[in-house]
This record gives C-alpha cells, sequence and structure tokens, in this order.
C-alpha cells in the first residue's frame, strides 16, 4: 500500500513541477521585455514609449483570453490545452527573436497574451487535481511560485542573455526553455479530462452571485495596478530617487526576486489557517514600502524597501488565487480565469497609469500611486468580513 501511495504522491508533485515550469516560463516571456525596452526601442527604431506596448498589449490580451478559453474550453482535455497554449509561446518568442520589424514583435506579443491568459486560467486551479486534498496549498504554492521565480530568475537572466548575445537572444533563450516546459507537460502531466463544462454568461453570473470573487477581483485589480504603475519603473526609481548606481540595479532586482520567492511560499504556508489576515498584511506592507521609497532617499533606504517591496508582493499571487479557490470551491476554473483577467488587464492599465503619472508628474508620483491603491485593498478586505471565504461556500 505503502509504495503504492508514494508513487502517486511522486506523479503528483511531478506533475506540479511542470506546470509550475510552465507558470514560470510564461511570466518570463510577458516580463521580459521589461529588461530589454531600451535595446528593443534602438534596434528596432521605435520611442521607449512605443516599445512598452510589448508589456502593455499581452497583458490585455491575456486579460481577454482567459475568461474566452476557459468558456470556450468545452470538453478539451487540459491537459492538451497546457501543451498547446506553451507551444505557441515558443514559436511566439522565436518569431519575437526573428522579427524584422517592431509590427512583428507586436503581432507575436499577442499570441504570448492568449498563451498567458488560457495557460494561468486553467493551472491556476489545478492543484486539487494533482495532489491529495492535504497538499493543496502547499502545491498551489509551487505553482505560483513560478510568478515570483520569474522574476527573480527569468527576467533578469533573460535580460543578462540580451545584453551578452542581443536582445533577440533573450527572445531565443525564452522560446528554447518554453520547448522544455512542453516536453515537461507531455510527460508529466496526467490525462485533464473537463469537469465541467462552463458558457460565458457564468462568469458575470459568478461574479455577481459571489460576494467572495467580487471582493477577490476588485482587489486583484487595485494592488497589481498599483505594483505595475511603480514596478515598471524600478529602474529609474532606484537611480534617480535612491541615487543607486546603474551597475547595482541588476543585483538588488535580483534581490527584489528572491525576496518574492520567499514571499509567495510564506504566503503560502499562512493562507491555510490566515488567508484574510495575510491580505491585509500583505497589501499594508506594499502601501507603507511604496509611501517610504517616495519619502526617503539614499541607496540603503532604497535598497531595504525594495526587498521588503518583494517580499510583500510575492505572496499577492498565490494568496489571491487561494481566495478565488475557496469563494467558489465547486466553480474553480470560472474564478480562476476571472482572476487571471483582472490580474492581466492590471498589468497593462498599470503601466499606461505609471506611464501617465511618470510623464506628467513625477517618476516618484508612480509610488503614491501604488501606496494608495495598495491601502484600497487592504481596506476593502479588513471591512469586508466574508466568512464564506473560511467556509468555502458561496454567498
Amino acid at each position: 500500500m505503502f509504495p503504492i501511495q508514494l508513487e502517486e504522491k511522486v506523479r503528483g508533485w511531478s506533475a506540479v513541477s511542470a506546470v509550475t515550469l510552465g507558470i514560470f516560463v510564461l511570466m518570463t516571456s510577458e516580463l521580459l521585455p521589461v529588461g530589454l525596452l531600451t535595446p528593443i526601442g534602438e534596434a528596432l527604431d521605435v520611442s521607449p514609449g512605443t516599445a512598452g506596448l510589448m508589456v502593455t498589449v499581452p497583458g490585455l490580451v491575456a486579460g481577454l483570453a482567459a475568461p474566452l478559453l476557459t468558456a470556450r474550453a468545452g470538453t478539451v482535455d487540459r491537459k492538451v490545452m497546457l501543451a498547446g497554449l506553451i507551444g505557441l509561446m515558443a514559436v511566439a518568442n522565436l518569431v519575437c527573436a526573428l522579427a524584422p520589424h517592431f509590427a512583428v514583435v507586436l503581432v507575436a506579443r499577442l499570441a504570448v497574451g492568449v498563451s498567458v491568459g488560457g495557460f494561468w486560467a486553467i493551472a491556476g486551479g489545478l492543484a486539487v487535481r494533482l495532489v491529495p486534498p492535504g497538499q493543496v496549498a502547499a502545491a498551489t504554492a509551487v505553482i505560483f511560485g513560478g510568478v515570483s521565480t520569474a522574476s527573480v530568475l527569468g527576467v533578469p537572466a533573460g535580460t543578462l542573455i540580451g545584453e551578452l548575445t542581443g536582445w533577440r537572444g533573450g527572445f531565443a533563450g525564452v522560446a528554447i526553455l518554453g520547448l522544455v516546459a512542453l516536453a515537461a507537460l507531455l510527460l508529466l502531466v496526467p490525462r485533464l479530462p473537463a469537469q465541467r463544462t462552463i458558457g460565458l454568461p457564468d462568469l458575470p453570473a459568478l461574479l455577481r452571485a459571489n460576494t467572495g470573487v467580487r471582493i477577490g477581483v476588485i482587489v486583484t485589480a487595485l494592488l497589481i495596478t498599483g505594483h505595475f504603475a511603480a514596478y515598471t519603473f524600478a529602474r529609474p526609481l532606484l537611480h534617480d530617487l535612491a541615487g543607486i548606481d546603474d551597475g547595482w540595479i541588476g543585483a538588488l532586482l535580483m534581490a527584489y526576486g528572491l525576496a518574492g520567492v520567499a514571499g509567495n511560499f510564506l504566503a503560502g504556508h499562512r493562507v491555510r489557517a490566515h488567508l484574510r489576515g495575510t491580505l491585509v498584511l500583505i497589501a499594508a506592507v506594499l502601501s507603507a514600502a511604496t509611501a517610504l521609497f517616495a519619502l526617503t532617499g539614499g541607496p540603503f533606504a532604497g535598497t531595504v524597501l525594495l526587498v521588503v517591496w518583494g517580499l510583500a508582493y510575492g505572496g499577492v499571487s498565490v494568496t489571491l488565487q487561494t481566495w478565488m479557490l475557496k469563494a467558489a470551491p465547486e466553480m474553480t476554473e470560472s474564478a480562476s480565469s476571472l482572476f487571471v483577467a483582472a490580474f492581466n488587464l492590471s498589468i497593462a492599465f498599470g503601466a499606461v497609469l505609471g506611464g501617465f503619472t511618470a510623464d506628467g508628474v513625477a517618476v516618484a508620483g508612480v509610488l503614491w500611486v501604488a501606496s494608495g491603491l495598495a491601502l484600497a485593498a487592504a481596506l476593502i478586505v479588513g471591512v469586508n468580513r466574508t466568512r464564506h471565504i473560511q467556509k468555502g461556500t458561496r454567498s
């Protein structure tokens, strides 16, 4: 009996690892242009603002693709969908690596957005189907560790490859890693037949009927919009506001990412018993860290606050995903698709809002935007004592 249970556990966690690798590659692909905007803009003769569309466009597309693909998936095996989407992402990055014009890059980035939205919406609720009930929280934290790890390893590594081999090498590297993730999914993930067919009307119906889902979507929009309004300008904030030399910025972003990985697993451990309190704490720390960053100067304060910012933000994805799954335990794909839509649309909106703020007010203004939105999120969760989240029942 024991060997059989051990074998099932190994198979389940192997599948979780494959899904995690897929999330890691997808998030690396979505955020890679953050570190390569300048060389891409110079090579393809576009302004920095235009080059920033490489982040905005896939965010918008992913936000639309998540609910649409979930609703249209029908009876398609979820393993097949995951493999197809990761394969599409690999091809899109290869096209970016070979693109002769910026328009070609943007078209390929549309495909990246489709991949991110569809894959994440399905993968976000898969832990419950891959591991025993007592291990679902840990498996969810591992899967969403791929998001944080993309920040600490994926984006900096892709940026480094781009600096050493040219920006095209960065996209080519992500394409190759995507093929590795595709092989892992095909080999390690079991068949995952669709458990329930949903239609597009089910998604707004869930949003209207379920208070916990509504709160989750609103808080996701606030936290992610604020974060990306500021994080998109991490380099000028560190250089201009904190007075940190350019040569140290890469290392500091790596420290930010490492703190994010730690925050992901700390939050993943806490949400089992303290979901609401963990979300309030994360939002409050994000608000305080970004406000203090705007108020204090100097390399030391900037470094410490960047790490605290990373630690808090690292717990956002796993905490919000857990919130959504507990709010709608019988409609995990629907809840996940709404979460992913809100998350990715907020990435795009946050980058645009940050750009307007930085250009129209000052670069430090993006920190106040982030702080204010995070504070609003903390207050919303704090004043709405939704007992059904703890019990996992419909409101």
